[in-house]
């Protein structure tokens, strides 16, 4: 994360002796990504964060694919994915390749028996219906509608839910995610002319910091497996850190859009990257105000890119017979654009209300058979007239 942030008690000094009331020591780790080269922080922790029991077993949750070479444009019906009671159980896999995979999940209660770490990838969740707190070895942070909730790789935490209706798109990057390069300064601050700031990003504002040993599950993501890993001490147990890489919080509502006197390409939504895809944000914004404009976006080919188009709220003037959950999947290389009417519909518009993530990949996405439980087999056809 571009941003130090420090929370509970720390030493002055890193790699120095901190001691506990009783004169005993907190064990220090650094918690860091790409080697020693990339974002860390430094937490100290009342026990040992080594302590591991026992390993109980495992399972696979790596994805089923249903088609590997994609070329079909699909809608895919998000909210037709059945709610599940288990937090890792409702996680549906429906989009992937070697970098990125997007989930669908429904989950009913929260995660109330076990922690959950995820040593393959960062994970990028959307929070579309629910409320609830975040819990992790970091702190924690307050969830809503249209926050997304950025958690680095490593990261071990848990989900408290308000209620049972709940539904997350998920991404999971085998990359770091980042803020966009083109939106900081060579010192990693957030520029003017960029679409949000560090005013709008959420920092953790709370630690448990529990002192108990027992037995402890933890459930570890490796490999596309999930491991039951026995800790005898509690994971929440940290008493003060500091550093760059921590899970935050930001709201799609304060994305501010950028406009212009003419259509502006996706980029201008980019909220948050990595070297492997972009996630961009679709926001309620004016429209452009040349004389004579066409707000609606114009057919193009991403020939490097798939591009996903998860529907928020709204009304999504490009798209026929769209609603809230859908996905649109269009793949690189295959023209696509506004739906037949789209384009005179639009003419003499000044706003739209619509509410969208997207996420546009470098590599080709295989489609899952999860995906094709839900899936549109005729969406491709949408364009004839």
């Amino acid at each position: 994360m571009p941003f130090y942030h420090s929370l509970g008690k720390i030493p002055p000094k890193r790699h120095t002796i901190f001691r506990k009331p009783d004169g005993t020591l907190y064990y220090e780790q650094l918690f860091g990504t790409i080697g020693f080269d990339g974002m860390s922080t430094n937490s100290y922790h009342h026990q040992r964060p080594t302590q591991v029991k026992e390993i109980q077993g495992s399972y696979s949750v790596a994805p089923e694919i249903a088609i590997k070479n994609n070329i079909k444009s699909y809608r895919l019906h998000g909210f037709n994915v059945n709610p599940e009671k288990d937090y890792l159980q409702s996680r549906k896999n429906v989009l992937t390749n070697s970098d990125v995979s997007i989930i669908l999940s429904a989950p009913q209660e929260s995660t109330s028996d076990y922690f959950y770490k995820n040593t393959d990838a960062d994970e990028l969740i959307f929070v579309h219906k629910g409320t609830g707190k975040f819990r992790s070895h970091l702190g924690n942070l307050d969830f809503k509608y249209g926050d997304y909730i950025v958690i680095p790789r490593g990261t071990i935490y848990k989900l408290d839910f308000d209620t049972k209706d709940n539904r997350l798109f998920i991404v999971e990057s085998r990359r770091p995610i980042y803020t966009p390069k083109r939106y900081r300064n060579w010192f990693g601050q957030l520029l003017e002319h960029s679409p949000f700031c560090e005013r709008d990003l959420r920092a953790p504002y709370e630690l448990e910091s529990n002192d108990e040993k027992g037995d402890f599950l933890i459930k570890v993501k490796k490999q596309d497996e999930i491991f039951d890993m026995i800790y005898a001490t509690h994971p929440f147990d940290v008493i003060g850190y500091d550093g760059f890489n921590f899970p935050y919080a930001f709201s799609i509502h304060d994305f501010e859009p950028i406009t212009g006197r003419v259509h502006q390409p996706p980029p201008v939504h980019q909220t948050f990257e990595t070297d492997a895809f972009v996630v961009c944000s679709f926001v309620p914004r004016l429209y452009d105000y040349h004389p004579e404009s066409i707000p609606a976006p114009y057919n193009h080919s991403n020939i490097d890119s798939d591009e996903v188009l998860y529907y928020v709220d709204g009304d999504f003037m490009s798209r026929n017979d769209i609603a809230a959950g859908h996905i649109s999947l269009h793949p690189a290389g295959i023209p696509h654009g506004p739906h037949p009417g789209a384009v005179e519909r639009s003419i003499g518009k000044t706003k739209t209300d619509e509410l969208a993530v997207m996420v546009d990949t470098f590599k080709p996405l295989m489609v899952t058979k999860e995906a094709m439980k839900i899936a549109d087999e005729d969406y491709y056809k949408s364009w004839l007239e």
